[in-house]
């Protein structure tokens, strides 16, 4: 039995502890926050994605930094695993949702929450931060607490996150235990967030959703994502899973040019949304231009594209040219945005950057510099896509470490 302090009590702190308990190991966990999984409760907007349900190979594509070192990983924790956990372990029912979300049926993250921590049991939380890691002959012997108190472990695990959300607890401090330790930190920059318009149309349409629209994302001339789905404008630009997902696709966005489009009706071809506006202007042909959109546009949108569109107000609908009408197919098939800069970390889903991958033993997640040192979750440079993956990344993270604590001892 190795003696182990997990430092974090979100997901990836609460799975390793519940598994390292199961793996008959003492457990502690210090967490800073008053209440512990403070972020688990605005996941999937207070839903929960807690995984995707696919194969490990189909999870890999969805994984944007450094996805072969977490092929061990997920392999020993695959979807299914955390699944099935959940399901008959936990006792939470889930449902599959649009590209193989997971969700709780109660659509309630508490319930979520209230599993992990249940898995949690026999371990001990104690409400403390830890102010630096105890480091003797190269060795990691335990944890230095804020109050000055030391405790020491055979094992201990850096489970503390990013420093996306920091209202929740996210404020970085693993990356300064990580330094600590003698591990590089990949800078952490926003992954997963909202972007921010260059002007003020998105701004007009404040509060406005699409469904079943498509996103597309240029660098310059060249396509960096393309999908189908639901997407929102905000007073400062756009956001919502399309855009969350787009998002870490960016670079750097004072090297390159980023701009959107939107295809606001992806199931009509351009010929057929062409014949759609014809009949529509036949039953408008009497009226004005002002009127000939509100079969084809929500309300909010419809003076935007109006003036996007350069046809005056009061022009009649019979009057409106060929030309004119082709140019408004093209506005519906390809709505731009024009993008400034990304929204920032406070505001991030999650955080890229992090522990440098190539320290950590992608099996046990041990550190490769530091023996008795672990790491687990976001805090690692891995991040995914939207959809459940981030999630499965901090639980199969939490479960390589809690399961392989005594094969490196030194």
């Amino acid at each position: 039995m190795a003696t182990v302090l997990i430092i974090g009590a979100g997901a990836a702190g609460l799975f390793c502890a519940g598994a390292a308990v199961r793996a008959g190991h003492q457990v502690t966990v210090l967490e800073h926050m008053p209440r512990p999984g403070r972020k688990i409760l605005v996941t999937g907007k207070g839903r929960c994605n807690l995984t995707n349900a696919c194969e490990p190979d189909e999870f890999l594509k969805h994984v944007r930094r450094n996805p072969r070192f977490l092929y061990s990983a997920l392999s020993a924790c695959p979807p299914s695993f955390v699944m099935q956990l959940f399901e008959q372990q936990l006792a939470v029912p889930l449902k599959v949702e649009r590209g193989r979300r997971v969700f709780p049926q109660s659509d309630r993250a508490q319930d979520i929450l209230d599993a992990l921590l249940r898995w949690a049991e026999g371990a001990t939380i104690l409400f403390t931060g830890a102010k630096s890691l105890l480091l003797e002959d190269g060795v990691c012997k335990g944890v230095e607490l804020v109050n000055g108190q030391k405790l020491r472990a055979d094992w201990v695990v850096v489970a503390t996150g990013g420093v996306s959300y920091p209202v929740t607890g996210s404020t970085g401090d693993g990356y300064r235990l990580a330094r600590q330790a003698g591990h590089t930190v990949v800078p952490p920059e926003p992954s997963l967030v909202s972007l921010v318009e260059d002007g003020n149309v998105c701004k007009r349409m404040m509060g406005l959703p699409l469904r079943n629209v498509e996103l597309t994302l240029y660098e310059g001339k060249k396509v960096l994502f393309r999908e189908m789905g639901e997407m929102l404008f905000t007073h400062f630009g756009v956001s919502g899973p399309l855009v969350l997902s787009a998002s870490a696709h960016i670079r750097d966005m004072k090297k390159y040019s980023y701009r959107l489009s939107v295809d606001l009706k992806p199931a009509l071809s351009f010929e057929k949304l062409e014949k759609r506006i014809d009949s529509d202007f036949l039953q408008f042909a009497g009226k004005e231009a002002k009127s000939c959109l509100d079969k084809l546009l929500p309300a909010s949108m419809r003076p935007v594209m109006l003036e996007k569109w350069g046809v005056e107000p009061d022009k009649k609908v019979n009057q409106i040219t060929r030309a004119e009408r082709r140019a408004l197919c093209e506005l519906l098939k390809a709505f731009p945005i024009a993008l400034k800069e990304k929204g920032d970390l406070q505001h991030a889903v999650i955080t890229s950057g992090g522990v440098q991958v190539r320290e950590v033993d992608p099996k046990t997640m041990q550190s490769k510099c530091c023996p008795g040192l672990a790491f687990a979750g976001e805090v690692l440079d891995v991040d995914a896509y939207t959809g459940g993956y981030n999630l499965g990344i901090a639980f199969a993270t939490a479960y390589a470490a809690a399961m392989h604590m005594e094969e490196r001892r030194e």
